[in-house]
C-alpha cells in the first residue's frame, strides 16, 4: 500500500537531488517516490536509475523529454500509484519526524475506509546565510487533527497562503480533475494549488514543519532578477488564473474570498516585478494585466483593485511605484522569501 507518491521534478539536478531523495526514504514501502529525469544532460538520470535500482519497491524512474518543471509534475501524477500526491522540488527535502507523523493519520484514514482530498502542513524556507528560519503554520487558521470543510477555516495572513509546499492532494482526485500543468513555463505551482481548490470538500490539517523550502541559488526560478527576466511568463500564469473559473459561482463564501485573495497576491507579484524593472514598456503590460482583469471578471476586480494590494501597486506616478517597491521590499524581509 502506498499512502503517499511523491514526485521529484530533476532538471541537471545531481548536485542536489540525493538530498531530496533520502530525505523521502525513510518512509519506507509505505511512500512512492517518482523521481522525474526532465531531459537532463548531466547524471541526473544515472543517479535516479541508482536509487531505482536499490530501492525497487519505493523508487520509480520516468526519463523524459525537456517539457519543463510543470510538465514534469503532470508526468509523476500520471505514473503515481499512491493514495495522495506531493511534489518535492529537486533542491528541497522533507523532515523525517514530520513524513512518519503525516503517514500516521493517512493509515487511519485507509483502515476507517475514509478519505481526504487536501492534506496541509507546514513549510520552512531555508534560506542561505540566515540562521532564524520563517517557518509559514496555519495553526491561527486551520482546525487541527481532524477532518474540517471550508466553512471551518479562518483568516490567512498575506504569507500563509497555501503553496506547493505545504500541500498533498488526494491522487484520484488530481487525475479526476485532469490536471495538466503548461510545458515550459515557469510559476505553474500556482496553478497546481489553485486549480484544485472547488474541488477540495473535506481537509486536514497537521501542524508539523514538513517541507523544507531552500532559497540561495543564483540560477533559481524565484531569484528576482530571474523572475524580472521570466515577467512574461507571470503574467501568463496569472491570466490563466483569472480565466479559470468564474468566481462568483463559487457557492463557499470563504473559499471564494480565499480563491480571490489569492489572485489580489498573483496581480500584486505580477505588478511588483513589471515595476521594478523600471522599463517603460513593462509599465504598459501592467496596466494591460488589470485592463485584463477588468474585463473577465468586474467584481472581482474592484474587490482587488481597491483592497490593501491593489491600491498599493497602482499608486499613480514615479513617486507611488517607489512606495510600491518600498512596501515589497519590506514584506520581503518579513516573509524571507526570493
Amino acid at each position: 500500500m502506498k499512502y503517499i507518491s511523491f514526485a521529484i521534478p530533476c532538471y541537471n539536478s545531481q548536485d542536489y537531488m540525493a538530498h531530496a531523495i533520502e530525505s523521502i526514504l525513510p518512509g519506507g514501502e509505505d511512500v512512492e517516490i517518482i523521481i522525474v529525469n526532465d531531459g537532463s544532460k548531466d547524471d541526473t538520470l544515472k543517479i535516479a536509475r541508482e536509487y531505482e535500482g536499490k530501492y525497487p519497491d519505493i523508487v520509480r524512474v520516468v526519463d523524459k523529454e525537456n517539457g519543463g518543471h510543470g510538465d514534469a509534475v503532470t508526468a509523476g501524477l500520471t505514473h503515481a500509484s499512491g493514495s495522495y500526491f506531493k511534489v518535492v522540488d529537486s533542491d528541497d527535502w522533507v523532515d523525517e519526524e514530520s513524513l512518519h507523523k503525516i503517514l500516521a493519520p493517512l493509515r487511519r484514514f485507509q483502515d476507517e475506509g475514509e478519505e481526504i482530498d487536501m492534506l496541509v502542513s507546514n513549510y520552512v524556507y531555508e534560506k542561505v546565510g540566515v540562521e532564524h528560519k520563517k517557518c509559514i503554520h496555519y495553526r491561527n487558521v486551520l482546525p487541527q487533527d481532524e477532518i474540517f470543510h471550508w466553512q471551518d477555516i479562518g483568516h490567512f495572513r498575506i504569507d500563509q497562503y497555501i503553496l506547493m509546499h505545504s500541500v498533498i492532494y488526494r491522487t484520484d482526485l488530481l487525475k479526476l480533475i485532469q490536471l495538466r500543468l503548461p510545458k515550459h513555463t515557469f510559476y505553474v505551482d500556482n496553478i497546481y494549488v489553485y486549480y484544485p481548490l472547488p474541488h477540495v470538500r473535506k481537509m486536514y490539517y497537521l501542524d508539523v514543519d514538513f517541507y523544507r523550502y531552500y532559497i540561495g541559488r543564483e540560477d533559481q526560478s524565484v531569484n528576482e532578477k530571474v523572475m524580472i527576466s521570466r515577467v512574461d511568463q507571470q503574467i501568463y500564469v496569472t491570466k490563466t488564473m483569472i480565466d479559470m473559473y468564474d468566481l462568483n459561482k463559487i457557492s463557499s463564501k470563504k473559499l471564494k474570498n480565499y480563491m480571490i485573495n489569492y489572485l489580489a497576491i498573483m496581480m500584486t507579484v505580477s505588478s511588483i516585478l513589471l515595476i521594478r524593472s523600471k522599463k517603460q514598456e513593462n509599465l504598459a503590460k501592467k496596466k494591460e494585466l488589470w485592463t485584463y482583469l477588468k474585463k473577465k471578471d468586474l467584481k472581482v476586480f474592484l474587490k482587488i483593485r481597491y483592497g490593501i494590494l491593489g491600491q498599493t501597486m497602482n499608486i499613480p506616478g514615479k513617486p507611488g511605484r517607489k512606495i510600491s517597491s518600498l512596501a515589497y521590499s519590506v514584506a520581503r524581509r518579513l516573509v524571507g522569501f526570493n
